[in-house]
Formats: structure tokens, C-alpha cells, sequence
């Protein structure tokens, strides 16, 4: 699990309390990582053949003398065992892994794991289509809300990135309870300054429960 229990409770309360001003049906979810990511351990091993490579030919050219069988096996094994760990730490430690992670490909990601989970789900399911899934990603640390049709008009790509860049340094520190209450807020304040208020007339709401996916704790 990604989130305490202090934490569940804190997001459940800001849920809580948008829905019951503004109508709007909110969903709330951490996923651990949105991809696999197999690309990562290879550059990393690529990277690491690469630069020992360098070195040990830097070395020969400055020492000549220093090459003989012995060390032509060795260079090899230390090259190629350079890359190995290199890679070992990329699976092991995140904060290794996010160095050989491309932005564009992390953003695609996020914004597909979001788009899957909301269909998943069923974000949908409201009778005024008003449901906004707020989504964070730990490993990627990316940030996706994503209003379902009804409430689309009041909640631009525009309007929600000043919310994502709240949220954004909260989720890089670890604090991934308070990123989310950040953008519930910050959802509850783009829909009531637009005039979005709660009627009693919305119908069935969703789960207020925060979905937690993806394995285990990407915080690190």
C-alpha cells in the first residue's frame, strides 16, 4: 500500500468535503509505477560498458605497457560487470532508475495509466457524467486529472496545470497524501469559482476510497 491510514483519512475529508460543495464526483488514486519500464536497466548497462570502456582505453593508451592477456580478460570482466551493476541498481533504487527515465515517455505513461484506470473504474458512472479522477504516479512523480465530459468546461488542461504544479513537489518530497489533497482542493476552487455548486440532485456519487495500484511503494 502507498498511503497510511492518516493519510486515507485526510484525502477521504477533502473528498468528502469537495463532493458535498460542488456536486462534483471525485476519485482519488497512487499508483507505485504506471510501466514497467524494461528500457531503464539496459541504458543503464549500456552507460556503464560505455564509460568503463573509456576509461580502461584511456588507461591502455597512457600505460601501454600494462596490457598483456591477464589484463585484457580482467578489462573485460570489469566492463562488463560495470554494466551489470549499473543496471542491478536501476531495479533496486528508484531514484537511480528516474535518472535513465525520459520525460515524454513517463508523461505518455501516466496519462494512459490514467485514462485505463478511469474506464476501469468507471469514473463514468455518474448520472451528470461529473466525475474528475485525480491521479499521481510515485516512480514518474506525474500528476493527471482528468474531468469526465461534464465537467470538461470548467476544468480545462489549462486551468488544472497551476494545480499540478502544486502538487508536483509534493509528490518528488514523498508526500503523496497532502499532493492529493492539494489538487482536490484545487479542483473544489477552479469548479466553485465557475459557479459549480452541489444541488442534492446529482444522483448516485462513486467510492470515495483512494485506489492504490501498482505495486509496491515507489517513494524512494
Amino acid at each position: 500500500m502507498h498511503l497510511n491510514a492518516d493519510e486515507r483519512r485526510r484525502i477521504d475529508r477533502c473528498v468528502a468535503d469537495c463532493e458535498a460543495r460542488t456536486g462534483a464526483q471525485v476519485v482519488t488514486a497512487v499508483v507505485g509505477k504506471s510501466d514497467n519500464y524494461p528500457e531503464i536497466p539496459w541504458k543503464a548497462f549500456a552507460l556503464g560498458v560505455s564509460l568503463t570502456a573509456f576509461v580502461r582505453l584511456a588507461l591502455d593508451l597512457a600505460y601501454p605497457d600494462w596490457l598483456t592477456g591477464y589484463g585484457t580478460l580482467s578489462g573485460v570482466v570489469l566492463i562488463m560487470g560495470a554494466g551489470a551493476v549499473l543496471a542491478l541498481g536501476c531495479i533496486r533504487w528508484h531514484a537511480l532508475a528516474r535518472i535513465f527515465l525520459h520525460g515524454t515517455r513517463a508523461e505518455t505513461e501516466v496519462m494512459q495509466n490514467a485514462q485505463a484506470l478511469f474506464l476501469r473504474h468507471e469514473a463514468f458512472a455518474t448520472p451528470l457524467r461529473n466525475g474528475v479522477l485525480i491521479l499521481v504516479s510515485i516512480f514518474e512523480r506525474r500528476v493527471v486529472i482528468l474531468p469526465d465530459i461534464g465537467l470538461r468546461a470548467h476544468l480545462g488542461d489549462e486551468d488544472l496545470q497551476p494545480a499540478i504544479a502544486k502538487m508536483t513537489p509534493l509528490l518528488a518530497a514523498g508526500n503523496v497524501g497532502e499532493a492529493l489533497c492539494q489538487g482536490v482542493r484545487a479542483v473544489e476552487a477552479l469548479l466553485v469559482a465557475r459557479g459549480v455548486r452541489a444541488t442534492g440532485n446529482e444522483g448516485g456519487g462513486l467510492p470515495d476510497a483512494t485506489i492504490e495500484e501498482g505495486g509496491s511503494d515507489a517513494r524512494t
